[in-house]
């Protein structure tokens, strides 16, 4: 059975950086998971954490927080899909239904990292990795058709837009994974004067760009009195940006991090502008209507895509009875084969060969024939006649 344990909407960023999983940790986390299910890939954004996997128990949730050694207390804060209602949250997820901003572009390419993640890993198997295989290949055709990616939309997107329109025009980004990366890129798209990148590795990161000055991440207290605008997105598991190393002067910062990378403490000094994840939709966006349009327009690709999946699981549990089908057909063919090699010295090659495809016929059709006057005399006559009527092409 296909599940889904994953975080509700409305858990605060305080308990979602709680249970959230970042990309070092992976690894040992599907470790611990494939010990109670039998294949599992964990999805774990700034916005989710979303672990699917497959198992008979229908009551795992509790087995799972112990294996993520996670606090049960927290139990209430997720939810549990199975099997349809599952294959349908990562169907809308991927195409951008499930997210906070809504239609936003980077969720494809991150449950395509955490599909490659799991496989890395030798956690998934044939249920798993076909669900994911069509989940992508749903998303990549939902992006094309809707053409939702000509109205862009993502956190990074948002933010620099907001500080951009605001007259900001000296920026320090800590961190260049994903997201850093991409915010980055719409930054130098705007007129800026300044773009400090702030790693760990400086040999890293190369942008040909003037002004682009990537320095070391241990340094960064250094710059802040160059910039006015600091935008976080960071993989680490603690907070990277502290109060007390702040300059005296008026600062907007953006934290698209969970775990949080800004200190709490920051957002309570007047001197600090900060917004975390949880407020971006407090930004005004001029191109929601125009996204929720194009969407709702191209709805029918998910359930297009949930109905295939769906089909094939199905399908799928026919196959030990599809295998039986092809032996018993085999051994039809073989004894009619044995037959001939020892009879086409002494017979008639052209009628043997008449004769036993003829009783090759016969070995199914008078079988469905019994089958058939079986079935009219317990009344079910119309249901085979439509069976063999398709098998026969009738």
């Amino acid at each position: 059975m296909i599940q889904l344990i994953g975080l509700k909407h409305d858990v605060k960023i305080e308990i979602r950086e709680k249970l959230s999983i970042i990309p070092k940790r992976q690894e040992k986390c599907l470790e611990a998971l494939l010990n109670i299910c039998e294949e599992a890939v964990i999805l774990s954004t700034c916005n989710r954490t979303e672990i699917y996997f497959k198992s008979k128990d229908e009551d795992i949730v509790e087995r799972v927080f112990e294996a993520l050694n996670w606090d049960k207390t927290l139990i209430k804060c997720v939810f549990n899909n199975k099997e349809e209602k599952a294959i349908q949250h990562l169907m809308e997820v991927v195409c951008g239904f499930d997210s906070l901003l809504l239609g936003e572009d980077q969720i494809l390419g991150q449950v395509r990292d955490a599909y490659e993640a799991a496989k890395d890993s030798k956690a998934i198997k044939k249920e798993l990795q076909r669900l994911f295989e069509n989940a992508i290949a749903c998303g990549k055709e939902f992006r094309t058709k809707s053409r939702i990616s000509d109205i862009p939309v993502s956190s990074s997107s948002m933010v620099v837009k907001q500080a951009i329109d605001r007259g900001h025009k000296n920026f320090m980004l800590l961190g260049y994974g994903t997201v850093g990366e991409l915010t980055s890129k719409y930054i130098l798209e705007g007129k800026v004067d300044l773009l400090y990148i702030a790693v760990r590795d400086t040999q890293k990161v190369s942008i040909e760009d003037p002004r682009v000055k990537v320095i070391p991440f241990k340094d960064i207290n250094k710059y802040y009195e160059e910039v006015d605008c600091v935008i976080s997105c960071t993989s680490a598991p603690h907070t990277v940006v502290h109060l007390k190393e702040l300059p005296n002067k008026y600062l907007l910062l953006f934290d698209l991090a969970v775990p949080r990378d800004i200190e709490e403490t920051v957002s309570k000094n007047p001197l600090y502008e900060v917004y975390d994840i949880d407020m971006l939709q407090d930004i005004h966006d001029d191109n929601y209507k125009k996204r929720e349009a194009s969407m709702k327009d191209n709805r029918y690709i998910v359930d297009k895509a949930i109905k295939e999946y769906i089909d094939w699981k199905m399908t799928k549990e026919l196959s030990p009875f599809i295998k039986k089908i092809k032996h018993n057909g085999e051994d039809v063919y073989k004894e009619r084969l044995e037959t001939f090699k020892h009879k086409k010295e002494t017979k008639d090659n052209e009628k043997l060969a008449e004769l036993l495809l003829k009783s090759t016929s016969d070995a199914y059709v008078n079988k469905a024939i019994e089958v058939l006057k079986e079935e009219h005399l317990k009344g079910r006559s119309k249901e085979c006649v439509d069976i063999i009527s398709r098998i026969f092409q009738l």
